[in-house]
């Protein structure tokens, strides 16, 4: 489990193939201690396992179903990641319950200042759409959002300044995907009212 708040930021240094999935070599450094092998870690949005530490990062292997359902197979070669080591049952709760299993890729539409600030409309694929609700959360590329508006195909955040310098959200272009998981709550009272029905 995470919560959505971004602890680094990494960088892909090397992609290797391994069948369908691939080994992924990240670069980057934490603050709250070194990695262990087998611990889990949210890479912009995705749930991997750490599998090798190196001297300046550590390596994970996506499987062909982690690459066909986020964005981790399009980054390039030295772009960068958010990063989220698990929660530990005494942390606190900032964000929200972020699983790290991501429901689809939508693209940003539309990015324009408010004040400080900015504001993302990002496109939403259609059978995500009736799980993200207005004042709701929503996981993009692994960062805990509030949701301020929601369409039949669309949803807008505003980044915070705070938000802009400790992810690349605030770099993001119109076209860019990005990593969507739905809030946790919402999927499973989903899964339910389909059963009733």
């Amino acid at each position: 489990m995470f919560t959505g708040l971004v602890t680094a930021m990494g960088t892909l240094a090397a992609r290797q193939s391994r069948g369908p999935g691939a080994r992924l070599t990240l670069t980057a450094r934490f603050d709250d201690g070194p990695l262990s092998l087998g611990e889990s870690i949210s890479v912009s949005g995705a749930c991997l396992t750490v599998d090798a530490i190196t001297a300046d990062g550590f390596e994970v292997d996506a499987s062909a179903e982690t690459l066909a359902r986020t964005t981790l197979g399009g980054v390039k070669l030295g772009g960068t990641v958010h990063l989220e080591r698990a929660l530990r049952a005494a942390d606190r709760m900032g964000g929200h319950v972020v699983t790290g299993h991501v429901d689809g890729v939508g693209s940003l539409l539309e990015r324009r200042p408010v004040g400080e600030s900015l504001a993302l409309v990002f496109g939403v694929p259609l059978e995500l759409a009736p799980f993200i609700a207005e004042k709701g959360s929503i996981t993009v590329e692994g960062v805990s959002l509030t949701v301020n508006r929601a369409g039949p195909d669309r949803f807008d955040v505003t980044i915070i300044p705070h938000t802009q310098e400790r992810t690349h959200l605030g770099q993001l272009q119109p076209g860019d995907p990005v990593n969507l998981e739905v809030d946790l709550i919402a999927r499973y009272v989903g899964r339910l009212l389909a059963f009733r029905a």
